[in-house]
């Protein structure tokens, strides 16, 4: 099937989805859920292929990390299918109605996208949140992820479709793009005719180049160079473990902390605190001169690169700045608008912080890594947006519709 003929079946199915009922959804969720754990050894199986491939690669111990599926993670993926079930749907839902002087009354309903087009890498999980999170939401989708996960995502794929037609919805609710050539992204970038909105989900330059070409809507997710900020007044081992969660717990993933500021009348006792933690995990510190002069030969010279960059790896950039003036207008100069924390006991230092950061996240005294649909009780999401038209934050099943407006009349006539 051809990329065309694959949007024009993806047209259509979206039409038969946008009528369904909460009920058939469901059935087909839960027929998916139950799908991706009676044939996980299938899509193990093809899992272990894309991770070998990968290892033969040379790819990075914290991406491989991010391809791989276990049993575990089968489960927990199947769980966050039940629980999208248990989520309110939008579809249908008016959010005002009222009535004007002329006696039309005017409601706002809510309804599906349509078609969304999905562009990620190698993350196995985000096939299957982003199609039933779409699916949820009454939209079609078509999904397109990386070489190196390709027989992980056409397992999932084929299994999502199975169960969509065994609970009586079109299988081409769900459909994965097969080349995964440069041309075939190119290509899904301009299917103005079919695809509503394209969602790119992965590293700065992916979603860079897509904002760059694409000729249909786009919504910009995932670009995390997060910052961690510990101000002059700061609970020292509590920030400590924020910092080490926030970098160590999963370093690959757009919420890991990618930047340390450190207020200079703290910066040396915080250090002496964080370090030894840091170190179980090998963390590599890039530092200005003021942490170099701290740490020593523990650190490395931060490059003007490395206040921009997105690691994705266990590395964190560490620069001391004399006041929380110098670290907002920092943060102001190198986020990428994704999550931002301060590590603070001063309520106005706090508030300031709150009001003056521009990020879909903003935190006080907690670790970046809750920016997650899950975590904010959104279930699972399709990424987290950094622009700041329509959706902004965790995508979940609200941020995947849009509205129309119904009018009811008497014979008005303008």
């Amino acid at each position: 099937m051809t990329l065309h003929e694959q949007g024009a079946a993806a047209k259509q199915a979206a039409r038969v989805l946008a009528i369904a009922d909460t009920a058939q959804k469901n059935r087909a969720l839960s027929a998916i859920a139950d799908a991706l754990l009676e044939n996980q050894a299938l899509w193990l199986a093809a899992n272990a292929e894309d991770v070998a491939a990968a290892k033969q690669a040379g790819m990075r111990p914290a991406m491989l990390d991010r391809l791989t599926l276990t049993p575990e993670r089968i489960a927990a993926i199947a769980d966050s299918v039940r629980q999208v079930i248990a989520l309110p749907d939008p579809i249908g839902r008016v959010d005002k109605m009222e009535t004007r002087p002329n006696g039309l009354i005017i409601g706002r309903r809510r309804v599906p996208l349509g078609v969304i087009a999905m562009i990620y890498e190698a993350r196995p999980n985000v096939t299957v949140d982003a199609a039933v999170l779409c699916l949820k939401s009454g939209n079609a989708c078509i999904l397109r992820g990386g070489k190196e996960a390709i027989r992980s995502n056409r397992a999932a794929a084929e299994l999502m479709r199975a169960a969509l037609e065994k609970s009586g919805l079109p299988a081409d609710c769900v459909s994965l793009v097969q080349d995964t050539g440069r041309e075939t992204a190119q290509e899904l970038m301009h299917l103005n005719e079919y695809v509503d909105v394209l969602i790119p989900r992965g590293g700065a330059g992916l979603i860079r180049t897509v904002a760059r070409e694409a000729s249909v809507p786009v919504i910009r997710t995932g670009e995390g160079v997060c910052h961690i900020y510990v101000d002059r007044d700061a609970d020292i081992e509590m920030g400590a473990n924020i910092l080490y969660n926030a970098k160590c717990s999963r370093p690959s993933v757009c919420n890991a902390v990618e930047c340390l500021l450190l207020h200079e009348d703290t910066a040396e006792a915080f250090l002496k605190s964080a370090v030894p933690l840091l170190d179980a995990k090998n963390v590599e510190l890039r530092c200005d001169a003021a942490a170099l002069e701290i740490l020593g030969s523990r650190a490395k010279p931060a490059t003007d690169e490395d206040w921009d960059a997105e690691y994705d790896d266990y590395i964190l950039a560490v620069r001391v700045v004399r006041s929380l003036d110098e670290a907002l207008d920092f943060i102001a100069a190198h986020s990428t608008g994704h999550s931002e924390a301060i590590v603070t006991r001063d309520y106005f230092a706090a508030q300031r912080f709150l009001n003056e950061v521009d990020a879909a996240a903003v935190y006080v005294n907690a670790s970046t890594r809750f920016t997650d649909g899950g975590e904010f009780g959104l279930g699972a999401e399709i990424g987290i947006s950094t622009q700041k038209m329509h959706a902004r934050g965790p995508m979940g099943l609200d941020e995947l519709t849009s509205c129309k407006y119904v009018v009811y009349g008497n014979g008005q006539v303008r």
